[in-house]
């Protein structure tokens, strides 16, 4: 199993959800997951902003999810010397046991060109880094994922449920 994750932040909570999928060009999940994380650390200005990984570790967790390969939404490196994001501290929090493909929309100027993805044509590429799967690879199958738009049809999914999470999924009882 693959899961595509993202996190959405809102007040005092985060909301991890994630979707589950065997093919890569597959159009559905297989599953969905939400979690909601009480957030009490606040970003340290000037540092790599790491927040996400507990909330990735806790979603696994409370659901009792093993997948083989997680992507999520930012960098494995930050730059072609291989400086460590969050997709590499991730990988590590997870023994080494589990793949990361990061894929970012926003480009970061430590990485050239060979990290860069075209989807669509008249588009910006999508920047990945990874780190248990080879480049290519990574790059072959992102590019092979559904969706006819920049971004892969289960990435904005994964991204829908997490700020779903926050208006409908876990409203407190008033």
């Amino acid at each position: 199993m693959k899961l595509a994750v993202m996190i959405h932040r809102e007040g005092e909570f985060a909301y991890a959800a994630a979707v589950a999928f065997d093919a890569w060009e597959s159009p559905e999940p297989t599953h969905t997951f939400i979690t909601r994380i009480a957030e009490r650390q606040k970003p340290v200005r000037g540092e790599l902003d790491l927040r996400d990984v507990p909330c990735i570790l806790q979603l696994l967790r409370e659901h009792g999810l093993a997948p083989e390969l997680i992507v999520i939404d930012g960098f494995v490196h930050l730059d072609a010397d291989e400086t460590a994001g969050l997709g590499l501290h991730l990988h590590h929090a997870l023994g080494g046991q589990v793949a990361v493909v990061g894929v970012s929309k926003s480009a970061s100027a430590g990485l050239p060109a060979q990290f860069e993805v075209m989807r669509e044509e008249e588009t910006r590429p999508l920047l990945v880094t990874c780190i248990g799967i080879d480049l290519g690879a990574a790059k072959a199958r992102l590019r092979a994922m559904h969706g006819r738009k920049r971004m892969p049809t289960l990435l904005k999914l994964a991204a829908r449920l997490a700020k779903a999470g926050s208006s409908n999924h876990f409203r407190d009882p008033a």
